[in-house]
């Protein structure tokens, strides 16, 4: 019988990647304060001019945000596509580079991967 592509194994282990470790958890900490940071200077701040705070969300969100902004051209009007777009890839972005973080650290403790570890214990 053939196994589904996406099993609960392995949904549990992308979550792990993606909030199950503490390098992790401090980058998705960084980006929601930094939201709440922009959320209060948008709603709360009044400027003479534009306010550049949104650009840290892109910095944290760098470089898998630029793909998306790239693929926001299929409306062509708008430069950056329709703000649900931008949200949705902004998120996405996030955690797309939490898993990565997450799958770094994972490969550094287990010794690099070009190290292969033994089934065996030492000594037996």
């Amino acid at each position: 019988m053939n196994e589904p592509v996406m099993t609960k194994r392995h949904l549990r282990s992308i979550a792990r990647l993606t909030f199950g470790n503490a390098a992790s958890l401090i980058y998705l900490g960084v980006v929601a304060a930094t939201a709440v940071f922009v959320t209060v200077d948008t709603l709360f701040v009044v400027h003479e001019d534009a306010s550049f705070a949104g650009v840290w969300l892109f910095f944290l969100a760098a470089p898998s945000v630029f793909v998306f902004l790239l693929g926001s051209s299929m409306w062509g009007t708008e430069a950056a596509g329709p703000d649900w777009y931008m949200y949705l890839a902004l998120t996405v972005s996030v955690l797309v580079q939490s898993f990565a973080l997450g799958w770094f650290v994972r490969l550094l403790l287990r010794g690099g991967a070009g190290q292969t570890r033994s089934a065996h214990p030492q000594g037996v």
